[in-house]
This record gives C-alpha cells, structure tokens and sequence, in this order.
C-alpha cells in the first residue's frame, strides 16, 4: 500500500495547509483529501510542485509498505 508523508513534511517545514494550497496553486478543499489519503491519485504536476515547494523529493511524500493496512491512522 502506498502511505502519504505529507503532514510530516509539512511539519518538518513549518507550513500550514493553507499556506500550502496557496503556493502550490491548489484548493485546500483538494490538498487535504490527499494528505489524509482519501484521494485515489495525484497528477505528477501536483506532486511536482508539492516537492519544488517543500524543497523534498517524491520518496519523502509517497512511501510503499507492504501489506493492505498499517497498524495506525495513517494508513492509506
């Protein structure tokens, strides 16, 4: 299963999603269905941007761990 780091780099960088949304040109409403997993995909411009602006690569976001489910909330 693929687990989002989003709200860990976001953390790691101080930046709130509002501010977030606001600089990558994204609806908040948007950004937290995918940091909170709910989405099903995300176009590689999105994550593109989301990396340029966290200053982060696509492995520090996305991760892959094996199995269907995690033994936390931050299964996805």
């Amino acid at each position: 299963m693929i687990v989002i780091n989003l709200d860990v780099m976001m953390a790691k960088r101080k930046i709130s999603l509002m501010e977030l949304a606001s600089k990558i040109d994204l609806t908040q409403a948007n950004l937290s269905i995918f940091k909170t997993g709910k989405g099903k995909a995300i176009r590689f411009s999105t994550l593109d941007r989301l990396c340029r602006e966290l200053n982060c690569q696509p492995g520090d976001i996305l991760e892959y761990m094996e199995g269907d489910e995690c033994s936390d909330n931050t299964s996805r």
